[in-house]
């Protein structure tokens, strides 16, 4: 089984001119985006707030968060991002791919529209 990877745009919601491309790991048991931290800062992205993160293995760290606009393929999407430290991968968890609309295909490795039901 290989790593799916994604080139997305982040952007400054606050200040759209600002933003950059950044090569992700598709994480389909992560919550969040982890992006590095100083790629955030250059992009004027803040921490609004401090959450408690759990490994597999039962380590407990604390990240801080924020929120960011993500664009892949022209299509944007805004989900909460980890400011992610020294040692941390760089990863698109399922979050933001349901607020790009896409859903990730484990059978195949790659992605497909996210089907969207309104009850």
């Amino acid at each position: 089984m290989g790593l799916t990877k994604l080139t997305v745009r982040i952007v400054n919601p606050a200040d759209p001119r600002r933003y950059r491309d950044v090569e992700l790991i598709v994480d389909s048991g992560e919550h969040f985006a982890v992006v590095p931290r100083e790629i955030l800062k250059e992009l004027g992205i803040r921490p609004r707030r401090k959450r408690s993160f759990v490994l597999a293995n039962g380590e407990k760290f604390e990240r801080k968060m924020g929120n960011a606009e993500f664009e892949y393929k022209g299509e944007p999407g805004a989900a909460p991002v980890v400011f992610g430290e020294k040692g941390d991968f760089p990863l698109l968890g399922v979050t933001t791919l349901e607020a790009l609309g896409l859903l990730f295909d484990p059978l195949h490795q790659g992605l497909k529209p996210l089907p969207l039901m309104m009850l």
